[in-house]
């Protein structure tokens, strides 16, 4: 399977890197929407039920609304646990679910019992489910206070009383409807309300009693309508309206009458503007201050949202009254901003550091770029699946990636592809076809394509008991585990098949600066000992420059020269006179025909059996591989014609009709013999033909 996906990916290179590009495309796109927090969300699936008994002491909290609404809640499918507190005036019964389960649900289920359980509650309690945020959900704070000496319109000082009735109408309504906010919370302040204080000796007097007072004020207090009149095709509507307007309005409703006077609520109780009692309040810089809280819909991101509130806290601020003003306090933009940087730092050095070592150690730019481009691939690939796993980019997720390891089987299958590309190539003497050279990139691939698969593998193992943890420990590394196995998956993938897609495209010069530098440090020798070996063998002293400095040019042209002829593939020959001048060994006492090494019997044997087409015959691939051993192990050089060569020193191009001779070690003729007669040895000892 792994070997038909490779050479699925050799041979349709170029559909591979189309589809690389779509996982780029798709890639970009999702990272558009990729939550992204500061630390992963630890809190669990979990519903509130508030309910406030204004009077209620804490036991009897507990013993009339806590307990019976806790008790009805058993028995709930996905339940884990439940728990309580009963306060002064306020009940909180928490309900936590198995992890998994999802929030509405959870939600709906408790909605039901909350509806079976309000018949057994005291009058006038009403249990309400709290929002669907979580303990990470504060993603928004700020301050509502008033500039020194500021006043009102009626001209008196700015009071915490103000600044509350501020924050209750004008500044939560409006960020209520912020996109992603699900609740704004208020501490401080005074709520403004109207204050009626019955007087004990007037009632006995006039002969009322409380509930007469709480029913002339409940009844005058509303608006009340009686249809409406249609005349001359018109309709008008009929309607008493009752609603008190102001603090004068509750002081002129009338509770009874007494000796046919009515009387006013003014005259039997103290009617003025007070406070709530309330439990806590908010200071700023010593000064008291409405604090506001803005919470986050489960699921959101922090960032977006936490931004599209300050954008619209700024537009709140210019509607408020002169001298009041609201002031952020906390915005999640800032700590994400500043994860996101720490994290974006850190990958950018390490990305930086690992394309560095890669261009030392492959000593190639294009196989370190080859290499270094798995990176962003896998990251694009990673928050793809981030994405789809609802996973947020956070500091324990995107910090936990290591780029080392990511690279790790692309850095291996590269260098072997380019190592074995350039044997290949010095071998032939040419820059390879288009056949040879995706047949060595997927013999090269699949030599290294098992360890590395099995070495990435041994790493995601490492992670895998990371998957086992629950609760607060789950929640906390379960993100970072996914996003190092999302991030090895997508660089194994991309390692079996953009890497040797983008190795087996030609690139545009051949060899690389460093395989120029070793075939002509090689190659000179060999090609000017088979230059001299043929002038050996047709009797004349013609120099072999021609050959050697021919062959060395098709190193840095990118042409493919004929190794015996010199010509270039489409059969122009490489100088432009075909006239040979005689070479003199008097003008060079180091260069001459002398200087060449002499080619043994064995060698000349192999050369006459790849003139008749038995170059791969058992004998030939016998007698070459002996006479290899033994000239190695006498220190005789090669003397294998190679069409490659080398340039002037000066580094200049050979000139049309002029010849360089390249100099060559002298060889020792004593070694050539003892090789050949090695050679001979053995093909007697194993029957092969001489």
């Amino acid at each position: 399977m792994l070997d038909r996906l490779l050479q699925f990916s050799i041979q349709q290179r170029w559909l591979v890197m189309f589809a690389m590009l779509g996982v780029a495309a798709v890639g970009i796109f999702n990272f558009q929407n990729l939550p992204i927090d500061a630390v992963p969300d630890i809190t669990n699936v979990q519903v509130q039920i508030n309910t406030e008994a204004s009077g209620y002491s804490p036991l009897e909290t507990e013993q009339r609304i806590t307990f019976p609404v806790e008790t009805a809640l058993g028995g709930l499918p996905a339940l884990d646990y439940t728990r309580s507190v009963s306060r002064y005036g306020l009940s909180q019964v928490t309900a936590v679910f198995r992890d998994g389960t999802d929030i509405y649900f959870a939600r709906q289920l408790v909605n039901e019992r909350i509806q079976e359980v309000k018949g057994k509650l005291p009058p006038g309690i009403e249990p309400a489910m709290g929002p669907v945020a979580t303990g990470l959900g504060e993603i928004f704070m700020f301050t509502v206070k008033a500039t020194p000496g500021a006043k009102l319109e009626n001209g008196e000082l700015v009071t915490p009383m103000d600044l509350r009735t501020v924050q209750d109408w004008v500044i939560k309504p409006q960020l209520r409807n912020v996109p992603g906010v699900v609740e704004v919370n208020t501490i401080g302040g005074y709520e403004k309300q109207y204050h009626v204080a019955p007087l004990p000796e007037r009632l006995i007097a006039y002969q009322l009693s409380f509930g007469d007072v709480i029913e002339a004020l409940t009844r005058n207090n509303a608006n009340v309508g009686a249809g409406y009149i249609e005349r001359n095709g018109e309709q008008y509507l009929i309607r008493a309206p009752g609603q008190v307007l102001g603090i004068d309005d509750i002081r002129r409703i009338v509770v009874g009458s007494y000796a046919g006077v009515p009387v006013y609520i003014q005259d039997v109780a103290d009617v003025q503007v007070g406070t709530e009692l309330r439990t806590g309040a908010a200071t700023s810089d010593g000064k008291e201050v409405v604090l506001g809280t803005v919470f986050m819909l489960v699921g959101e991101n922090s960032r977006t949202v936490s931004q599209r509130v300050a954008q619209r806290m700024a537009e709140i601020n210019r509607t408020l009254p002169k001298g009041i003003v609201a002031h952020t306090v906390y915005d999640r933009t800032n700590l994400v901003n500043a994860t996101i940087a720490t994290v974006q730092k850190n990958l950018f050095e390490g990305a930086v550091l690992v394309v560095a070592v890669l261009f030392l150690l492959l000593g190639n730019v294009r196989a370190a770029i080859l290499t270094a481009a798995v990176i962003p691939l896998s990251m694009l690939f990673t928050i793809t699946g981030m994405v789809g796993t609802k996973i947020s980019g956070n500091l324990m997720s995107l910090g936990a990636l290591d780029f080392g390891i990511i690279v790790d089987g692309a850095v291996i299958i590269v260098e072997n592809c380019i190592r074995q590309l350039a044997e290949a190539q010095h071998q032939r003497g040419r820059l390879l076809t288009r056949a040879e050279r995706l047949e060595v990139v997927f013999s090269a691939t699949r030599q290294v394509m098992r360890p590395s698969i099995f070495g990435v593998f041994i790493i995601m193992v490492v992670y895998l008991p990371i998957l086992t943890l629950s609760g607060i420990e789950g929640k906390m590394f379960h993100p970072m585990a996914w996003t190092v196995l999302l991030a090895l998956t997508g660089a194994m993938i991309f390692s079996l098949t953009f890497v040797p897609a983008a190795v087996a495209v030609p690139e545009r010069q051949g060899l690389g600066a460093r395989e120029r530098d070793h075939a002509r440090g090689q190659v000179d020798l060999r090609a000017a000992a088979s230059c001299g070996d043929r002038a050996s063998q047709v009797g004349h002293g013609r120099s072999c420059r021609d050959g050697a400095a021919e062959r060395a040019r098709s190193v840095d042209d990118g042409q493919r020269v004929h190794p015996q002829s010199g010509r270039r593939r489409h059969g122009r020959p490489r100088s432009e006179d075909s006239g040979h001048q005689p070479h003199s060994s008097d003008s060079s006492p180091e260069l001459g025909r002398a200087q060449v090494p002499r080619v043994s019997r064995g060698e000349r044997d192999i050369r006459q059996d790849r003139n008749r087409g038995g170059r791969h015959g058992p004998d030939a691939t016998k007698r070459r591989r002996w006479l290899r051993d033994d000239e190695a192990s006498l220190g005789v050089a090669g003397s294998e014609p190679l069409s490659l060569g080398a340039r002037r020193e000066d580094g200049s191009r050979r000139r049309a009709g002029s010849r360089d001779e390249v100099r060559v070690p002298a060889a020792d003729p004593d070694a050539v013999q003892r090789a050949d007669r090695g050679c001979a040895e053995r093909c007697r000892g194993e029957g092969v033909r001489r």
